[in-house]
């Protein structure tokens, strides 16, 4: 076992990624020398060499420092990685991000949040009110917080709260104090086979959970039946009266959302989120949960709720006026994109709604093809750009057309990411939603530069 006391040197292959970037910036509070490799610079590595760490873009073993004490490398890095095959010869302490996240919360109170979608978002929120409430917690987060420019939190008691990813089946590495399961929907099939596999996944996680630990879940999870007999599991839904937790008395806001909170008959009081997206308010019912069973009270956990500002590309604002609105959004799961686009229906209904998106990943692209498609029915006009394969190699006959082919939307086109932008001055923009979990964010100045020039060069497209 490597004790993380001895670790005054660390590298990390693949540093640039959401969820090394925070470890990494876990071991720079430390005081300990990080250094990393990642293919290309972006805004995470800026950051993190601002704050100390020493990045190299070459996958050249003599740039990497010979004597770490300790290298963390992602899945997402190929096994033929020279960087990574040379500490492996050199017989020194390897390790995965999850099994580091392992190390780190062994000795802890730890509080996992996992699901096939909204976790970044609950475990965000659960920090966040830690941190503002003054209880105060170390947080590893999978998004940039916008409250704190990061993601990653620092605090100075024994409390984690930690983003529980099961990409390959990293979250069984967690052994949690308090979990919480937010979806358990069809995704990294590569991994799992069916969604049999995915299920099974997530009780072995909740089955994780230490003996006196709380299991919180929401309601209508595919897994529910199988969980019924965990001794202290607590439900939540967005309106379901039979879950232990849920909302009523939901008003919309100029900001976002006023709603008052029912827990196991009790009454909380009324709470504000101030960020778009009902589906949010449900995230928050699950971080409200766990605050409580930290023992704040609904005071404390209101009055830090309030303050929360949301996740860099989750709903994020781009363009806000009456002739023209931007939303990018970090959705790359059919389940996301139709709770995105109908709250984005629901602000602006009167309004012409396009979507650009990027897929991400072949093997989710074939895997899940027909939904994505019909995640699109509250689109005017669908753009589909070509797939964005992060990790992985081409896969024969999967390409966006699999989607486009069955997008039902009678405006729909197909292009390419490097002519996207030229593309666009065909178009005409109200509200213009960009998603996807790859390369999309670097477009978003220029898309948007595009989308506004249309919008000046021809006045009859204002409404």
């Amino acid at each position: 076992m490597i004790a993380l006391s001895s670790v005054k040197k660390v590298c990390f292959i693949g540093i640039g990624g959401i969820g090394m970037s925070a470890v990494a910036r876990y071991f720079l509070h430390r005081g300990a020398q990080v250094f990393g490799y990642d293919r290309s610079a972006s805004a995470l590595t800026t950051q993190l060499e601002q704050e100390g760490a020493t990045i190299y873009y070459q996958d050249n073993p003599a740039l990497l420092p010979p004597d770490a004490d300790l290298v963390i490398y992602t899945p997402a890095i190929p096994p033929a990685h020279r960087g990574l095959t040379y500490y492996r010869e050199q017989n020194l302490p390897v390790i995965k991000r999850s099994e580091a996240l392992q190390l780190i919360t062994n000795q802890s109170f730890t509080i996992a949040i996992a699901g096939s979608h909204g976790k970044t978002t609950v475990t965000s929120m659960i920090a966040h009110i830690l941190h503002q409430s003054g209880v105060g917690c170390t947080a590893f987060v999978g998004g940039v917080m916008t409250n704190y420019n990061s993601n990653f939190i620092a605090g100075n008691n024994h409390i984690v709260v930690v983003e529980a990813d099961e990409f390959d089946r990293s979250f069984h590495r967690l052994q949690p104090d308090i979990a919480v399961i937010t979806a358990v929907d069809s995704d990294h099939l590569e991994v799992y086979g069916t969604q049999a596999g995915v299920e099974e996944a997530f009780l072995t996680f909740a089955n994780s959970v230490k003996p006196k630990g709380a299991l919180v879940v929401k309601a209508s999870v595919p897994i529910m039946q199988q969980l019924k007999n965990h001794n202290r599991l607590i439900t939540y839904h967005l309106f379901y009266s039979i879950a232990d937790v849920y909302t009523y008395n939901l008003q919309k806001t100029n900001t976002g959302f006023t709603f008052n909170i029912a827990a196991e008959s009790a009454r909380l009081g009324e709470f504000a989120l101030n960020i778009e997206g009902q589906y949010n308010v449900e995230n928050s019912i699950a971080a409200i949960t766990v605050a409580s069973l930290l023992q704040l009270t609904p005071e404390q956990i209101a009055k830090a709720l309030a303050t929360f500002s949301g996740i860099k590309r989750r709903f994020e604002f781009i363009a806000r006026t009456p002739d023209f609105v931007m939303i990018d959004d970090y959705a790359h799961h059919p389940a996301e994109i139709s709770a995105l686009l109908q709250s984005v229906h629901a602000l602006y209904p009167n309004k012409k709604m396009t979507v650009i998106f990027q897929p991400h990943l072949y093997s989710r692209t074939r895997d899940l093809a027909h939904d994505f498609a019909m995640s699109f029915r509250y689109a005017s006009e669908v753009i589909l750009l070509d797939i964005y394969p992060a990790r992985e190699e081409p896969i024969e006959g999967v390409t966006s057309d699999l989607i486009f082919s069955k997008i039902p939307n009678k405006n729909k086109y197909l292009y390419s990411f490097n002519n996207l932008v030229a593309q666009l001055a065909n178009h005409s923009f109200e509200v213009l939603v960009t998603v996807g979990a790859g390369n999309i964010d670097t477009l978003i100045p220029d898309i948007k530069a595009a989308a506004l020039n249309t919008l000046n060069s021809n006045p009859n497209n204002r409404t």
